[in-house]
């Protein structure tokens, strides 16, 4: 049970990043639809518990260090190439606006210009990295706890005071811009986004575990784990939609009308939460070109967290409004894929 609740803690680690715990995508996703964002976040649930139990049952079953061979092994080459394109982009493109992230972060609530928080996260990301993948899953898992007990705190609190009731925030809700047409989109838009995201990482963590059971049930965990802090936080959003429905990051505009020492908590927390993003993507990217633990694979990782610092210059805001719009449509591939191997698994991998 403390490999499964291990492994399920690292997978919400690995799909969780600054959009997520800053309530963000929360928002566009889910509060912008009112009560029917309830409906798709059990959607979202759904799916995230049954892709993510797939994912890391394929991972253990195939005994993968690199998403590359579990792809093409499920999917042929034609699609195996376009589905490998486009977790390649996802890992990297991701990684960048987690280091725009963690300037972002730091800038707002310290006041410090945004490359300090970046490049922090660079240096921090990097020196995770040179660990093995069970030491990387341990310390992504170890700071998911704190973020799960956040938006439990915050919902709570929003829950018990509430100044209107949900029927008259619900006008307020709908007028939220978003890109997503409607609810039932966006609630299965906003999964196969976020397993672009974590498919990767996702597999290789998967493969570090040799008993497949354990693997799939950790997988399960997570996800499930993963929707019911998708409703919690829709809820909390929701609940004070009238007051934080324009701010960039509304669970810190929520915590910092609770407290302000909460609120730098919370700082702390959202980028910890950036930093497991991180070093999932850039973790899993490296991987995917090069042999794990070697010299080659750490100089690569290093001068591609050097790119996505240069990158990053671009803005926090300015990547996350047109990158995960685009990467939840192509990303439909491949949860469909998934979904469809989960009826004809591979072969287990020979481990001798």
């Amino acid at each position: 049970m403390k490999k499964v609740l291990k492994m399920g803690s690292a997978f919400i680690g690995i799909i969780v990043g600054a959009g997520f715990a800053s309530g963000q995508e929360i928002l566009q996703y889910f509060t912008s639809f009112g009560f029917m964002g309830i409906a798709a976040a059990i959607i979202s649930t759904a799916l995230f518990a049954y892709i993510g139990m797939i994912l890391t049952r394929l991972g253990s079953r195939m005994q993968t260090k690199s998403h590359k061979e579990v792809i093409y092994k499920i999917s042929g080459f034609y699609i195996g190439l376009v589905i490998d394109f486009i977790i390649i982009l996802t890992l990297f493109g991701v990684g960048v606006v987690m280091v725009a992230g963690a300037g972002s972060n730091l800038e707002q609530q310290f006041g410090l210009p945004s490359f300090v928080g970046s490049l922090l996260m660079v240096i921090l990301v990097f020196a995770t990295i040179l660990l093995n993948v069970d030491k990387v899953v341990g310390v992504i898992g170890s700071i998911t706890p704190f973020l799960i007990l956040a938006v439990i705190v915050v919902s709570v609190y929003c829950l018990t005071t509430m100044d209107q009731s949900f029927a008259a925030l619900n006008p307020i809700a709908n007028e939220v811009d978003t890109t997503l047409p409607n609810w039932f989109i966006s609630g299965i838009n906003y999964v196969s986004f976020n397993i672009a995201v974590g498919a990767s990482m996702s597999l290789v963590m998967g493969g570090a575990e040799k008993d497949e059971r354990t693997a799939a049930l950790g997988g399960l965990v997570g996800g499930l784990g993963l929707g019911i802090m998708i409703l919690l936080s829709h809820l909390a959003i929701f609940s004070k939609v009238d007051v934080v429905g324009d701010a960039d990051l509304p669970m810190l505009a929520i915590i910092n009308d609770i407290s302000p020492i909460l609120a730098t908590l919370m700082a702390f927390v959202l980028y910890g939460m950036i930093f497991n993003t991180a070093v999932s993507m850039f973790y899993a990217f490296g991987a995917r070109f090069t042999t794990i633990g070697t010299k080659t694979f750490r100089s690569f990782v290093l001068i591609t967290l050097i790119i996505g610092f240069a990158l990053s210059f671009f803005g926090f805001k300015n990547l996350v409004a047109h990158l995960y719009p685009f990467i939840g449509y192509i990303g439909l591939l491949l949860s469909g894929i998934l979904i469809y191997t989960s009826f004809k698994l591979p072969k287990k991998a020979n481990r001798y």
